[in-house]
């Protein structure tokens, strides 16, 4: 959904005592948020400690959560391709608190999660060339 450095991956610590359910990727200042997958927008806004959060539904039970952007340019309902821009990072350091220490980083940080049926999955299996190829 963005190229940046990967800071943290599923199951490592949160810096709040839990594990991450996701993945955090520290992007560049502005950089475009594109639609990792195939799907319908289920949710588009701010969101209790998420910031702004996205949820698209990419069928099959299949969850993809966004958040951490400055600016989303979906609305609920959309449908949108994979590659599509649906958001864009802020300048500086997201207001996403669900993060922990992560909150330190300087660049704008997205976290993505990926869910089946309600559950959180590791989603490095999804990731063309998988999570190597996106820390590039």
């Amino acid at each position: 959904p963005a190229q940046g450095q990967i800071l943290r991956r599923f199951g490592d610590s949160d810096g709040l005592g839990s594990r991450l359910r996701g993945f955090a990727v520290a992007t560049r200042a502005e950089a475009q948020v594109t639609a990792p997958a195939d799907g319908r927008i289920e949710f588009s806004g701010p969101f209790r400690s998420y910031g702004q959060l996205l949820i698209i539904d990419a069928g099959e039970g299949h969850l993809i959560l966004l958040a951490g952007m400055e600016r989303i340019t979906t609305e609920m309902g959309q449908v949108v391709r994979a590659g599509e821009p649906v958001a864009q990072m802020g300048k500086g350091p997201s207001s996403v608190t669900l993060l922990g220490d992560m909150m330190q980083e300087k660049r704008p940080v997205l976290y993505v999660e990926l869910r089946k049926g309600g559950e959180a999955v590791d989603s490095a299996p999804w990731w063309i060339g998988g999570m190597k190829e996106a820390s590039r």
